[in-house]
């Protein structure tokens, strides 16, 4: 057995043989000690971990859990007509650790960045695994980080008194940036704008293209990016050149429509799933309710969502 903690096995997964042999090791940790998962498998009949993604919905009726504890619980957006899900998070530094290490391979050190989160309707709910990974975030960034409102001219007088000598980096709910937008512009490059995702009813649903075309109409010298993430999950992806880039320790899936045990070859559209390792004290292998493509590379894209499934306050629809 090796000596290593799991955020130290995960940052040293290099290789598909790497991830495949903690994938191994974490599925028989979850079948022995989560209830939810272990009957799940027992039911479809499954053997290997690749055949084993549980339905995301799972996480609003049951308690996904392989321990005993918890530090915290996360709850997904919604209303008051919406079942939340919760994530049962036993061990909140493993969460730190791998969601500041993916955030610094993809943009650099949190250091060098001011940033400013405008997340209102996130931090109004409460219970948020957004907002708790976006508190980490500004407590190792510049000290002029902080939780933005919406009083966007102070806002707009913030972001102005940084871009000539410091990056920023505004981070925001998807309805609250177009709002923004709508009633400023700042053409200057040291500005970068990452939006999460997220009408939460205030909005028309658009798609993520359509949304970074109005944002980018404000913000012309800004780059535009996305972060895709979920309650249920405990790594984030970020849209490069557009297309989603997880972690070493997740492996995205596209599985059939009508048969989600069928993983498809890449390229084909089809039902998200991910192996994500970060959440080996819950389950690590879960099908969303995402529709996309993954390619050869393990990247991929996010075109909408399956009919009759909850609007996800941390997705965009595809229309």
């Amino acid at each position: 057995m090796s000596k290593l903690s799991i955020p130290e096995k995960l940052l040293s997964i290099s290789s598909d043989d790497e991830f495949d042999a903690q994938a191994r090791e974490t599925f028989a940790h979850q079948l022995q000690n989560n209830a939810v998962f272990n009957e799940f498998v027992r039911g479809v009949g499954s053997k290997t971990w690749q055949e084993s993604f549980i339905p995301i919905e799972l996480f609003k009726s049951h308690r996904v859990s392989s321990e005993a504890t918890e530090e915290t619980i996360f709850k997904s957006s919604g209303t008051s007509s919406t079942q939340r899900s919760r994530h049962f998070v036993h061990d909140l530094s493993l969460y730190r650790t791998l969601s500041i290490a993916h955030f610094e391979s993809q943009f650099g050190a949190l250091n060098d960045e001011v940033i400013l989160a405008l997340l209102p309707s996130y931090q109004d709910q409460g219970d948020s695994s957004l907002v708790w990974m976006v508190d980490q975030f500004i407590q190792f960034s510049s000290r002029y980080s902080q939780f933005v409102g919406a009083d966007f001219n102070s806002l707009r007088q913030l972001i102005r008194g940084h871009v000539e000598s410091e990056k920023v980096l505004l981070l925001g709910v998807s309805y609250a940036l177009l709002d923004f937008a709508e009633n400023h512009s700042i053409d200057h490059p040291n500005l970068r704008i990452m939006e999460t995702g997220g009408m939460k009813g205030r909005r028309e649903e658009v798609t993520r293209e359509e949304l970074h075309r109005r944002v980018q109409l404000s913000f012309p010298s800004s780059e535009i990016s996305s972060e895709y993430g979920m309650t249920e999950l405990l790594s984030q992806a970020y849209l490069v050149d557009g297309q989603f880039v997880a972690p070493p320790w997740v492996r995205v899936f596209a599985t059939n429509v009508s048969d989600p045990l069928e993983i498809l070859e890449p390229g084909r559209r089809g039902i998200l799933a991910f192996a994500d390792l970060a959440n080996y004290h819950s389950c690590s292998f879960i099908q969303t309710q995402d529709i996309g493509i993954v390619d050869k590379s393990g990247r991929f894209t996010v075109e909408g969502r399956l009919d009759h499934s909850d609007i996800r306050g941390c997705n965009l629809l595809y229309t």
